[in-house]
């Protein structure tokens, strides 16, 4: 029987537990620390069966109106899309492919210049895929904390990145790290699919707005999720990010921003 959750504007005390694609799988959402506003981040988890199942994250576009209306969209146009699977999972990739075409429309007949990212991945048993337009991140990593995977974001800061121009952890100071070249909600979206990716036993995978990515090192990341049990690695995540809003360090990265992710680990 297929479950469905979809966390749209809420604030989560600590991260949640599900069962997902033969893994556990965590969600955690807040608002920016001090906002009397909405939490324009937006999550959903899809569980199929013992072997299958798909996460999906969004983040309203920051600087565009109705960010929490747009997020709650993206990820509600992916679940209506996936679950019309049903029982034959063979179309999933199409289905989510849809999902964000369907999101991209949803978000742009609001007709209020709104946008968002997307970030989805679905997991079969030992593989994955993930799929991505914007800079919300996907990262996997191995339980010695080697990065198997890492999205590239769709931003000007981030292909500096991957191209060598810009050292990672300058770019968390960049001026122009808020800016996203890649938006549903916009014209000339497009959709990054990755490769087919093995998961080993304690694999962890990790969906995330850029509240996470923007506040810590990408190190900081994978060394709290790499090992131990996960809903305490994601609580642990979550009061860094915040302590990094609220305290900021000099030298240290700090950018007031909704946090929400989704961490999931594969079982041996």
């Amino acid at each position: 029987m297929t479950e469905v959750h979809i966390f749209a504007d809420v604030e989560m005390a600590c991260g949640e537990r599900f069962e997902l694609g033969g893994g556990e799988a965590v969600v955690l959402s807040i608002p920016k620390p001090g906002r009397h506003g909405p939490n324009e981040d937006a999550a959903a988890l899809i569980s199929f069966d013992a072997e299958v199942g798909v996460a999906a994250l969004s983040d309203g576009a920051g600087g565009h109106p109705g960010g929490e209306e747009a997020a709650a969209r993206a990820v509600r146009a992916v679940c209506d899309s996936v679950v019309q699977c049903g029982d034959d999972l063979r179309n999933l990739r199409d289905a989510i492919i849809n999902g964000f075409e369907s999101a991209d429309r949803a978000i742009s007949a609001l007709g209020t210049d709104a946008a968002a990212t997307l970030v989805v991945v679905e997991i079969h048993g030992t593989t994955m895929r993930a799929y991505h337009a914007g800079d919300s991140m996907v990262l996997v990593t191995g339980q010695r904390g080697r990065i198997k995977w890492l999205t590239i974001p769709h931003s000007p800061v981030g292909y500096a990145v991957e191209s060598g121009l810009l050292d990672r952890g300058e770019a968390l100071h960049h001026e122009d790290l808020h800016l996203v070249s890649n938006l549903l909600g916009t014209k000339d979206m497009r959709i990054e699919l990755g490769a087919t990716l093995d998961l080993a036993p304690h694999d962890t995978v990790v969906l995330a707005s850029d509240g996470l990515s923007d506040n810590l090192h990408l190190e900081e990341i994978v060394e709290c999720v790499r090992k131990g049990p996960l809903h305490r690695a994601v609580d642990e995540l979550a009061a860094l990010a915040r302590k990094r809003i609220e305290m900021p360090e000099e030298g240290a990265p700090s950018k007031p921003d909704d946090i929400t992710f989704v961490a999931v680990r594969r079982r041996r």
